[in-house]
């Protein structure tokens, strides 16, 4: 192995605290940014076939088995589908949903102030997206559906399957930050029974 190469490697190996931070990063602004969509109606309409279908969620809805009748295109406004989606609670459970996730995003902010709240919000944030990875087995959107192609069902991931996947990183990532969170919180509590042993000791 050459010097520079070395070196290279050597830089790379160094660069976990930056990575653990930039995931952190990521993860508060992907939170915040996905939880205030959720107070506009094409991104509730959007989730309405993940929540229909899920055995967790589809019970906050008025009418989850109609839903595939009263879908909005992203852009487009339809009086009437708007409608049935306000009669359905599809917006009163995304205002709802909005805000947990936002909150999530929240508690990940504390963590130079108060590890241990953060280290909460990345479990939190965990649990969340093991629930969204659910939907690949519950929502039959997830998959490419038989029209006449060959490629349809498993493992054809369709837009929303592609959506869903990604939480896979999201879960990885949330574990890395709780456990930096944890160690942060350890870490600080060490300190202030170092103090306090050596301010009896004195």
């Amino acid at each position: 192995m050459t010097g520079t190469v070395q070196k290279l490697f050597e830089l790379a190996a160094r660069a976990d605290r930056v990575g653990v931070a930039v995931t952190r990063l990521g993860l508060i602004v992907v939170l915040l940014w996905i939880g205030g969509l959720k107070a506009f109606p094409y991104e509730a309409d959007g989730i309405v076939p993940f929540v229909a279908n899920s055995p967790f969620m589809s019970f906050w809805y008025a009418d989850p088995g109609h839903y595939k009748a009263h879908k909005n295109p992203e852009g487009a406004l339809v009086a009437e589908n708007r409608a049935w989606h306000e009669a359905n609670r599809t917006y009163l459970f995304a205002y709802g949903l909005g805000s947990v996730i936002v909150l999530y995003g929240l508690l990940l902010c504390t963590h130079p102030w108060l590890p241990q709240v953060a280290a909460v919000g990345s479990f939190l944030v965990f649990v969340m997206s093991f629930v969204t990875l659910s939907f690949l087995i519950t929502t039959p959107e997830c998959w490419v559906p038989s029209l006449g192609d060959t490629a349809h069902g498993f493992p054809y991931l369709s837009g929303a399957g592609r959506l869903v996947i990604k939480d896979a990183i999201m879960m990885g990532a949330a574990l890395v930050t709780m456990a930096d969170s944890a160690k942060a919180y350890l870490r600080t509590r060490t300190q202030v029974a170092t103090v306090r042993d050596v301010a009896v000791a004195v």
